[in-house]
């Protein structure tokens, strides 16, 4: 279900940046890497954890309608196939 303010390019654009400018040189940390982070691009706030699901779950109870990015720490990709 798309998000009612954001496309999801816009959230993928705004979260990347976000990452990137704010959050990487903090969180990737030996002890981060591989783990999952959720972001919410309007406020910055963000969760890190092994599950996208459980990290979503805590920022959504703080802020029902994020808009939230994920990524995993460290790589370019948050799954392989």
């Amino acid at each position: 279900m798309p998000h009612p303010r954001y496309s999801g390019n816009e959230i993928s654009l705004r979260g990347k940046e976000i990452y990137e400018k704010q959050l990487r040189a903090k969180i990737e940390t030996d002890e981060n890497i591989g783990k999952l982070i959720s972001i919410d691009i309007e406020t910055g706030d963000y969760e890190i954890g092994n599950d996208p699901i459980t990290t979503a779950d805590h920022l959504f109870a703080q802020h029902p309608d994020a808009a939230l990015y994920g990524a995993r720490i460290g790589y370019n990709a948050m799954y392989t196939i």
